[in-house]
C-alpha cells in the first residue's frame, strides 16, 4: 500500500481517538443508554457507529455530487456528533 500524507493523518487520527476514548473510559467508566437508536449503547458503540456513519457519508458524498470532498468533510464530522452525542 502506498503511503501518502492524508493516509497517514487518517490512521493517526483514528489511534488517538481510540487512545482517547480508551483513558476516558478507565477514568470514567460509562453505563449503557438508550438514545434515538433502537439499542442500548456504550460510548464505544457510538464511536463505533459514529465511525461506520462516517465512511458512508463520505462514500455518499464521493459517489453523488461533484462538490469538493470538503464539504463530504463537513457533513460526515456532522453525522458522526449527531451519533456520537445523541445515538
Amino acid at each position: 500500500m502506498y503511503w501518502t500524507v492524508p493516509t497517514a493523518v487518517v490512521f493517526v487520527v483514528l489511534g488517538l481517538i481510540l487512545a482517547g476514548m480508551t483513558v476516558w473510559e478507565l477514568r470514567a467508566p460509562d453505563l449503557a443508554r438508550r438514545g434515538w437508536l433502537p439499542i442500548l449503547t456504550t460510548r464505544g458503540d457510538r464511536l463505533f457507529l459514529g465511525l461506520v456513519s462516517v465512511a458512508v457519508a463520505n462514500l455518499a458524498w464521493t459517489g453523488l455530487t461533484d462538490v469538493s470532498q470538503w464539504g463530504g468533510l463537513a457533513v460526515s464530522v456532522v453525522v458522526f456528533a449527531i451519533v456520537f452525542r445523541w445515538g
